[in-house]
């Protein structure tokens, strides 16, 4: 696929992913915030204001997060844009996928000051998270698993 396909198509997927992170995000909050409850054993639902990132480190350190955040974004664009030529789909993707769970946690940041976590897991002691996070694991996750198999090859 030729280098502007693939900017393209990493373009379309990051634009879809934080639409996405953050329209279910505010709906999530706003059900959370009007009463809408769901617990079993698997889940809750439960809101908490997190003024840090994740496992409760650097509280009230939002300007450095922030700041963080930023370059994290920059450095995968740079990234995304300098190996064009060489990189796959599949990486694109989850790069996007990892970009629109950074941004949705930044655009939480400057918002409102913190970020929105709602989704709490039963079945083990673990903080509280939300849908950016999910994104970022995922994505560092998958980068993870494509560059050992590369490297396997």
């Amino acid at each position: 696929m030729e280098k502007i396909g693939k900017f393209i198509y990493f373009i379309i997927c990051y634009a879809f992913f934080i639409f996405t992170d953050l329209y279910l995000s505010n709906i999530l909050a706003e059900k959370i915030s009007s009463g809408y409850r769901l617990s079993n054993d698997l889940f809750s639902l439960n809101y908490i204001k997190n003024t840090g990132a994740a496992f409760n480190i650097l509280q009230n350190a939002r300007e450095m997060l922030i700041i963080l955040s930023v370059i994290a974004l920059v450095l995968l664009a740079l990234y995304v844009i300098k190996h064009l030529k060489s990189i796959s789909l599949k990486a694109c993707f989850f790069i996007a996928f990892l970009s629109a769970g950074i941004a949705g946690n930044l655009h939480e940041r400057i918002i409102y000051g913190y970020v929105r976590d709602y989704f709490q897991l039963n079945f083990i002691n673990f903080p509280v998270f939300n849908i950016s996070d999910i994104f970022i694991n995922i994505g560092v996750i998958a980068l993870i698993i494509l560059i050992l198999l590369k490297k396997t090859k």
